[in-house]
């Protein structure tokens, strides 16, 4: 049950929701705290894989303003238990004819959306990473260019644009083939086209290290207590003239958290989990070392304890 504050009650009690009247009721003396509340739910629950075509939803799916039709149209799918191809039908002749100018951009979208599902990515990313390929196949045709490399890049400019950065080999990870270069040259023409669209720069936002930090915590399996103090050290190693990548400096600093706890995280497992070069690691390890003092919360580890880090 859920909880409101009822002001009979004067207090937070628990509440009835009756969806038939639309009322919501308090449990304790029965006052209605509000009444005709809109269900803003599914018409109908449906278990369609289960009951066959006993469908009862009577709504199609939302609308989609990228799309020219609104992603409204109708189309006919291949009865259940039919047999041989379905295009070579009457039906599925007169759908082939007719020509949609959004076919491509639906199988785009859908790549995107696949590749966001993969990375554990918000709505708001996806619907952005649609918003820029929508922008950039407007403009220019992007025939000749690898699609693949494109929609991933629409993607990287996404996240980084809705503050969500992922590292480009998180990307690539998901771009079915698309490699590191490739994804880098298509996020430079699709940042160059749409400058020129804009007549102005075009805002990437800004990464932190702090950006990726829990994120590889969590893939290595730090604790709490340690992902704190990576936190903070991660904070005032951004007032230090440290000329690395945040990446870099985020797995740097793990590296150096991960000598001073109790569980001990080899090199090698911070550079799978982070995506960074152990050679890279230790570079940038080896810049932040001086200032271990002033970067490394002093309630996770004392003076002495500092005087256990490796030598770089």
């Amino acid at each position: 049950m859920a909880e409101s504050f009822c002001p009979d009650c004067k207090t937070s009690t628990e509440v009835v929701v009756d969806h038939a009247a639309g009322d919501t009721v308090c449990l304790e003396c029965g006052l209605v705290l509000e009444s005709h509340s809109i269900d803003e739910t599914s018409e109908w629950r449906t278990f369609a894989n289960e009951t066959g075509d006993n469908d009862p939803v009577r709504v199609g799916g939302p609308s989609n303003p990228l799309l020219a039709d609104g992603g409204l149209s109708t189309v006919i799918s291949k009865p259940n238990g039919a047999t041989g191809d379905f295009l070579t039908t009457s039906l599925g002749r007169w759908q082939n004819r007719g020509s949609n100018p959004d076919r491509s951009l639906i199988q785009a979208f859908k790549t995107i959306a696949i590749m966001a599902d993969r990375l554990g990515l918000v709505a708001t990313i996806k619907d952005r990473a649609n918003e820029i390929y929508k922008k950039v196949e407007d403009q220019k045709p992007l025939r000749g260019r690898n699609q693949d490399a494109i929609l991933a890049a629409c993607l990287y400019i996404a996240c980084r644009q809705e503050d969500k950065p992922r590292t480009v080999k998180e990307i690539c990870s998901v771009a079915n083939g698309a490699t590191k270069k490739e994804i880098g040259r298509a996020k430079e023409y699709i940042v160059k086209q749409l400058e020129v669209e804009m007549g102005q720069s075009m805002e990437m936002g800004t990464i932190h290290a702090g950006d990726f930090l829990r994120r590889f915590c969590s893939h290595l399996g730090m604790t709490n207590q340690a992902m704190k103090a990576a936190q903070e050290a991660v904070q005032k190693s951004e007032e230090l003239d440290i000329r690395r990548s945040p990446i870099s400096i985020a797995a740097a600093i793990i590296y150096m958290i991960a000598q001073l706890s109790d569980e001990k995280k080899l090199l090698k497992d911070i550079s799978l989990a982070t995506g960074v070069a152990e050679g890279t690691i230790r570079n940038s390890y080896k810049d932040l070392y001086p200032y271990a003092s002033r970067t490394i919360p002093s309630w996770y580890a004392k003076e002495d304890d500092l005087r256990n880090l490796c030598s770089p």
